[in-house]
């Protein structure tokens, strides 16, 4: 059994580079500068091998899965891979905070709020959905850098929102990479560790972090176990393939009808639709379209739908199968339920606004009766809203 002296972490032989050093490899590969011989500025020599003490940056579902894993690796005492874990999140308007400060609080882990980093002594840290830019002092301060657990295979989907861009644009692979933090910028650094996995078909973000968070949390621990060998194997991200993933904007979620086939509208909805529900123009008021379906292709085939004159936008009840059908670029999709002031099955969209608009009108015709793309202004309020919703889908 290790015992573990406390010192004030003072000099400890250590091996790998000169006088027992740890090498300074990884530095150079991250960009960073400062003192390359293993020290942390103060003289204090590293570890080269774990337990490691770990100061933890996250926010989301996706990041409290990373931390799960630390604190099971942390109790469990005969692996010997985490000694210390402190987390450092950003601030909520929710009182219970986000995913990770919940779960840091009932696990009785000491939590700090940005900026605030507390003053303690660590060796590396992790980093997964924190959403701020790093500064090279801070990085400095860990020994061994600070990990970042990212949810796409870099360079591909840089930047806060990779899994909704994955789904947005139809990937059939993604994966995960565990990468160094650089500082200033998102997403550059040198890659440890990369997997990929295929993406289920018709999943929806939401699924797929799932999947991710669960093999992100799993590779970082495996990367933890040999860090010093992950951290001198590190190799820097291609230049070609790289693609950006920027935060969804509030108009991104406002169909447009003219413009997006049936399939890009379904990938919308499965990207960002469950958090963030579609909106659209119905008599110049806004409807949330709640729950998108695929249309059977005997629907399709009706004669009543068929012989029907339309454009994009306009909306029928298919009563056989009780759903809204909105025609769009290249055909149509459907809508079980919506909400105008409450929420309404499509039947009761029917009843209630679509059978007496064509009750108004002796000789109404379809295409006139139709969602209308809505026109968002730039708001900056609302800007943040939408950004909110986003830490639950990085």
């Amino acid at each position: 059994m290790r015992v573990l002296v406390r010192r004030c972490w003072g000099p400890r032989p250590v091996c790998g580079g000169p006088g027992g050093r740890p090498s300074p490899q990884w530095r150079a590969l991250a960009g960073l500068g400062g003192s390359p011989a293993g020290e942390d500025g103060r003289g204090v020599r590293v570890r080269e091998k774990p337990p490691w003490r770990v100061l933890f940056f996250g926010t989301d579902q996706f990041a409290r899965e990373a931390l799960q894993a630390l604190h099971a690796a942390r109790e469990n005492k005969e692996e010997e891979l985490i000694e210390k874990l402190d987390v450092v999140t950003v601030p909520s308007p929710s009182p219970k905070g986000l995913p990770v400060k919940q779960y840091a609080v009932q696990s009785h882990l000491p939590v700090y709020e940005w900026p605030d980093v507390g003053s303690g002594e660590y060796d590396v840290g992790v980093v997964a959905s924190f959403g701020r830019l790093l500064s090279e002092a801070l990085i400095l301060k860990f020994p061994y850098g600070i990990l970042n657990v990212h949810p796409s295979c870099l360079p591909r989907w840089r930047g806060p929102a990779p899994i909704i861009h994955t789904v947005l644009h139809g990937d059939t692979v993604t994966g995960v990479t565990i990468m160094q933090i650089k500082p200033k910028r998102f997403d550059v650094g040198p890659i440890l560790k990369q997997e990929t996995v295929p993406v289920p078909p018709k999943s929806t973000a939401k699924e797929l972090e799932t999947v991710l968070s669960r093999l992100g949390a799993n590779m970082l621990i495996s990367v933890l176990k040999n860090l010093p060998e992950s951290l001198s194997k590190g190799r820097q991200q291609p230049t070609e393939g790289v693609t950006y993933a920027p935060k969804i904007s509030a108009g991104t979620r406002c169909i447009k009808w003219e413009e997006q086939t049936s399939e890009q509208i379904f990938r919308l909805y499965r990207a960002i639709g469950t958090i963030i529900p579609l909106q659209t123009l119905w008599m110049d008021n806004t409807i949330k379209l709640l729950d998108l379906v695929e249309v059977n292709s005997s629907v399709l085939a009706d004669p009543k739908l068929r012989g029907q004159r339309v454009t994009p936008g306009s909306v029928v009840y298919h009563k056989q199968s009780q759903i809204l059908l909105v025609c769009c670029k290249d055909g149509w999709i459907g809508v079980r339920s919506v909400m105008l002031k409450k929420t309404l099955t499509a039947t009761d969209f029917y009843n209630g606004y679509l059978h007496p608009w064509y009750q108004k009108d002796s000789q109404p015709q379809p295409r006139q009766c139709r969602f209308q793309t809505l026109r968002l202004p730039i708001k900056k309020k609302q800007g943040k809203k939408i950004v909110a919703m986003q830490q639950c889908i990085k």
